[in-house]
């Protein structure tokens, strides 16, 4: 049903750049205390029921423009746009189901071409965002669930495609935050990982398998003691050094009742594994390492040194390229990691 007046078109008719279409943004509170928060119109398709209330803000005062599980037609979702609103308004107390919204419609919003690919980089990260929390703040270390890892797979495969795209990375460069959470490393080590997975030529369905291992390459880490996790490198005693070294096994045991293919586990059990055979937990040397798995290694070392953390800075990408191939000379394959400066230069963020 539809309760609020016809919107009025911004000045000249043109459509203004969307601020926030991702999953949450521009949250805003009305005079009687509710909150909401904006997304863009091109955020919601026809043919779905949201479960969730819309509302246009008309001149300060927030006007419902439609109910739960009332949809809009493409006609009324493109003339917002053209009509240069930019921004629809949902409850802040809704957020749960408009993440789910998201989610469930992911593989169709990324291949909206209509939407512009850093509204899409935005959605991508947003929900890749949503899925990691709520993997490492339910019931581990315990072990993945089936309905968690359905959900990770599903994600994957949705989004797989999307980060193939060679201006994908260099929209989601601007989003990646600087500031460590194990979810966050791990979303940002599965976007990198496939950007280069994709540069060798590895097909979707290759990169799915991976992908997934490469997205929960840290599982394991829920079983580490959090007063390890927080501590330096440098300041970890050889006792602590041996926990934290055994979160491969961990990963691969949380996974075990999975239906997980081998290119998944040899990414989570091998990440820590050298090109010179000095890795762990194997000590797996050269092309034994299975070229899935030296991407991620770059990949993961590269997030840990540009992220900071407790007693930490976080290093520049060039710092951080440096530092990996003088400080760290053997311990990844040269080819690969060419290979990922490139990627990244293309991404402009080196």
């Amino acid at each position: 049903m539809k309760n609020a007046p016809p919107p009025k078109a911004a000045p000249g008719g043109a459509a203004r750049k969307i601020a926030h279409p991702g999953a949450v943004g521009g949250e805003v509170t009305s005079e009687d205390g509710t909150r909401f928060f904006a997304v863009s119109p091109l955020m919601l398709f026809p043919e779905t029921t949201p479960e969730f209330r819309v509302y246009l803000n008309q001149g300060g005062r927030f006007v419902l423009y439609t109910r739960e599980s009332e949809s809009f037609d493409e006609t009324t979702r493109r003339a917002l746009f053209n009509l240069g609103i930019d921004k629809v308004f949902v409850l802040a107390e809704q957020k749960d189901r408009y993440n789910d919204y998201l989610e469930v419609n992911l593989a169709r919003i990324l291949d909206d071409s209509s939407i512009p690919v850093e509204e899409r980089a935005q959605t991508f990260y947003g929900a890749a965002e949503a899925i990691l929390e709520e993997i490492y703040s339910t019931r581990l270390p315990e072990g993945l669930s089936k309905k968690l890892h359905d959900r990770v797979l599903s994600f994957v495969e949705e989004t797989v495609r999307f980060l193939s795209r060679d201006d994908s990375l260099k929209n989601l460069a601007k989003l990646i935050s600087h500031d460590f959470s194990i979810f966050s490393h791990s979303v940002h080590v599965y976007a990198f990982a496939v950007a280069l997975m994709s540069a060798y030529g590895l097909s979707d369905e290759e990169c799915v398998r991976a992908g997934l291992g490469a997205i929960l390459h840290d599982i394991g880490k829920a079983k580490i003691p959090r007063s390890i996790l927080e501590k330096a490198p440098a300041e970890l005693s050889e006792e602590e050094q041996g926990k934290l070294r055994l979160h491969p096994i961990h990963g691969v045991s949380m996974c075990s009742m999975l239906p997980l293919t081998q290119d998944s586990v040899n990414v989570i059990l091998f990440h820590h594994e050298r090109y010179d055979g000095k890795g762990y937990p194997t000590g797996t040397a050269g092309t034994n390492i299975p070229l899935a798995v030296r991407i991620v290694s770059v990949c993961d070392v590269y997030d840990n040194l540009t992220t900071a953390k407790p007693r930490q800075k976080a290093l520049t990408p060039f710092e951080a390229l440096k530092r990996m191939r003088e400080d760290r000379a053997g311990a990844f394959d040269l080819d690969v990691f060419k290979r990922f400066v490139l990627v990244l230069s293309g991404a402009e963020i080196v």
